[in-house]
């Protein structure tokens, strides 16, 4: 074939086919949306002034530094979740949007965010956000993920370091108040996730990643989620005999505490057929608004203390 040939016959440049949405779609809006809400509660409770305009930017780097991170996760997972129902839509899958571009736009998206939250703020959050940013997609994604049943309790860490970096771009430094709002997205992680990996067993399964219910089976499962959930209400509640968090706080742990414990029992009991499946949304869906309104009593609690003067 002559030159000219190989060149009639060249395919032209890919034209990519996406549009905002799905770079959007790449972000993991509604796992930045709790990120940036738990960002929000450390930055906020932290002891001192926040200039607003640097409370912000802390904010929104964290919440650029999470999407970033999805970003990369879905580049590298681009394989397996063509293979599950419930990622099947998202943009790579869908041809939407390449692996390689994924790759590059979530790189451009970790180095901007660590950068801007180091030299406007504090390097100390900017590395903890980069230390963040590599657990969770070397970690988590690359070592964790396809590779041992545990993953999702040691890759937790990545999503429960956030309000410990607000914190230290608030203060530079960090404290023991950070720490308990860590361990408890820390614990909060394997039931929450759990209970999603047992109704979409299937999934995980067809593609081959080693959630506990694919390697253990379900039943040990369930026992894990109501021995993760008793450690979780434990120490969610600790905080406030500690006295690090008011009784209002506490109180409100032990009614979330017992709900969280009420709908793990129940998944431990349920075992089969359609009071399983109800059983284990229920709880994967109690969880969510567990872990919201938790941060969110510390929160009012802190806009309470800062206009109780202004009214009286």
């Amino acid at each position: 074939m002559s030159v000219v040939d190989q060149k009639a016959v060249e395919l032209p440049p890919r034209i990519s086919e996406a549009s905002v949405a799905d770079y959007f779609a790449l972000l993991k809006p509604r796992v930045m949306s709790l990120v940036i809400f738990t960002a929000l509660v450390g930055l906020m409770i932290a002891p001192g002034h926040v200039h607003p305009v640097l409370g912000f930017i802390s904010i929104l780097c964290i919440a650029v530094g999470a999407g970033a991170s999805g970003a990369l996760n879905m580049a590298l997972e681009g394989d397996i979740d063509v293979l599950m129902s419930r990622t099947a839509n998202r943009p790579i899958p869908r041809g939407r949007i390449t692996r390689g571009e994924a790759m590059g736009f979530g790189l451009t998206l970790s180095f901007f965010s660590v950068m801007t939250l180091g030299a406007l703020v504090n390097w100390y959050a900017g590395g903890l956000l980069a230390f963040t940013i590599f657990f969770y997609v070397v970690i988590y994604t690359m070592g964790l993920k396809r590779r041992t049943a545990q993953n999702i309790v040691i890759g937790g860490a990545a999503g429960a370091l956030p309000p410990v970096v607000a914190w230290a771009a608030a203060t530079g430094s960090l404290s023991v108040e950070p720490l308990l709002l860590f361990l408890i997205i820390f614990f909060w992680t394997p039931p929450h996730f759990w209970a999603l990996a047992l109704f979409r067993n299937d999934d995980y399964t067809r593609a081959g990643v080693p959630m506990l219910p694919v390697v253990a089976g379900p039943d040990a499962t369930r026992l894990q989620i109501l021995l993760y959930t008793i450690v979780l209400v434990a120490v969610a509640a600790a905080p406030w005999p500690l006295g690090y968090f008011d009784w209002i706080y506490g109180v409100t742990s032990l009614i979330l505490g017992a709900g969280m414990l009420v709908f793990a029992i129940n998944v431990y009991r349920h075992r089969t057929g359609s009071a399983a499946l109800r059983a284990t949304r229920r709880l994967f869906a109690f969880s969510i608004l567990y872990l919201f309104a938790l941060f969110a009593v510390l929160l009012l609690d802190v806009v309470a203390k800062a206009i109780a003067p202004l009214i009286w």
